[in-house]
């Protein structure tokens, strides 16, 4: 199937490559002629596990191409729509400029019985908004929302754990949920096709997903609201796990108790289980902080906002664990950092990821310099982000080089090499002080413990 995928950042190059990958002709259009260039190329603009491969056979393949001419969107089944949707300036809500711009552009280029299919996350409400615009040209508007991980967004991609599909209602009513060999289709007949025939969405994106739908994998067909509130809601609710996690570490902090301990008492119930019960600095990145403030933006909006006031507590959460880790930090110094040397591992948000958007450890390597130490920050793959982004700080790329000499260290991004690899006697051979602040409790306390360190975790005595 020939697919057009507009939009070529994270999410719409990695989409990309994924359904070259699977055996489509697909074209990725893009107004960056920089990252046009680079992508062309097979090469990915951004750090992503198995990407660059994946581009480079799609590329040489002849099934992978990128323009920034929308001309090219011509003569597609389908078109993705994957662009960005940034948090307003100012304000919570999402800024869904590029969205309409992406449509609007698009317009020109459809058929009949096309499909476009939005990936891009959304306030509940936004397809309707867009519909009367594409269903004017006969083609028919589905919401296929994305749940990448950084790090895992290839294989989320391929092997997704489900696929939903919005579609509107005069496509027809969805009949609900059901496994991706059939069930769970739209009832209705779609647009006509320049042949006369109808055309079943959710048909198409099974068989463009051909080899997730053959292993069995869920396929959700229902309403363009439902589809929207999917994607916005699941990240709500990890946003809300998370922080309620770390609400129970500040608690553990003035108790005594060991929130690592009770992460796996509770977590061993099959109703909560174990995953995003990790307590420490807190999430970051481009999805969770601001899809959370534009879902209560778009509450708000509705009348609802009472429904979802919680998401502001576990904002409010998350951003105080930073300021707990500084705290630990200045607590190990008897209040002042003034011209400590201080190893920060850790840049991007997460690790396998080159990402720094909202990245809690590059805020509190900020906050410490702004303090007036001296902070040397390390990472596999994120300095040169952080240091377009905060150039004030110093960054050395070898991990050993970054803790030499330190006075303290801090773990504040999860990278093996860090929480794994790093010996805290091989540790205590390169630093001047034996100091850890444990921000993401990834570390064996009893381990640095041993090795002469004074530990700090975040919720643990």
């Amino acid at each position: 199937m020939r697919l057009t995928v507009i939009g070529c950042g994270y999410l719409g190059a990695v989409h990309a490559a994924a359904m070259a990958s699977i055996g489509h002709e697909v074209v990725g259009i893009d107004v960056d002629p920089r990252k046009i260039e680079a992508l062309s190329r097979g090469e990915a603009p951004f750090f992503e596990p198995d990407l660059e491969e994946l581009l480079a056979a799609g590329v040489e393949s002849g099934r992978l191409t990128f323009t920034t001419d929308m001309a090219a969107a011509a003569g597609s089944a389908v078109h993705f729509v994957a662009v960005g949707t940034p948090q307003q300036q100012g304000g919570y809500a999402a800024d869904l400029t590029y969205v309409n711009g992406a449509v609007d552009s698009l317009l020109p280029y459809l058929r009949p019985g096309d499909i476009v299919a939005g990936k891009s996350t959304v306030p509940v409400g936004t397809a309707a908004e867009l519909a009367p615009r594409i269903e004017a040209t006969g083609a028919i508007l589905v919401w296929n929302p994305e749940f990448l991980r950084e790090g895992w967004a290839v294989k989320d991609t391929i092997e997704p754990d489900r696929l939903v599909v919005g579609v509107g209602a005069s496509t027809g009513s969805a009949t609900g949920s059901g496994s991706a060999t059939g069930s769970g289709s739209a009832t209705g007949s779609g647009a006509p096709t320049d042949s006369g025939q109808a055309t079943d969405p959710a048909q198409v994106l099974r068989e463009v997903y051909h080899p997730a739908v053959a292993a069995g994998t869920p396929f959700i067909v229902t309403d363009w609201a439902t589809a929207e509130l999917v994607k916005v809601a699941a990240n709500a609710f990890l946003a809300t796990k998370i922080s309620f996690i770390n609400a129970m570490a500040e608690i553990a902090e003035v108790t005594g108790a060991d929130v690592t301990q009770l992460a796996d008492a509770i977590g061993h119930d099959a109703r909560i289980g174990r995953r995003f019960l990790g307590a420490g600095i807190g999430f970051g990145g481009g999805c969770l902080p601001k899809d959370i403030r534009a879902f209560s933006a778009r509450a708000e909006e509705l009348g609802r906002g009472e429904s979802v006031a919680f998401l502001r507590e576990v904002d409010a959460i998350n951003l105080r664990r930073r300021d707990r880790a500084v705290d630990l930090v200045l607590q190990a110094f008897d209040g002042s950092v003034f011209e400590k040397r201080v190893a920060v591992l850790g840049a991007a948000f997460k690790p396998f990821s080159d990402d720094i958007r909202d990245s809690p450890a590059l805020d509190v390597a900020v906050r410490l310099r702004g303090l007036g130490a001296d902070v040397i920050v390390t990472d596999p793959a994120a300095i040169e982000n952080a240091r377009r982004l905060h150039p004030q700080l110093t960054y050395i790329e070898d991990r050993d080089d970054a803790i030499r000499d330190a006075d303290a260290v801090i773990l504040v991004t999860e990278w093996d090499e860090y929480r794994r690899e790093l010996d805290p006697e091989h540790a205590s051979s390169l630093t001047t002080g034996r100091i850890v602040v444990d921000g993401r409790n990834g570390l064996d306390a009893a381990a640095w413990r041993a090795a002469g360190w004074t530990y700090y975790g975040m919720g643990r005595p």
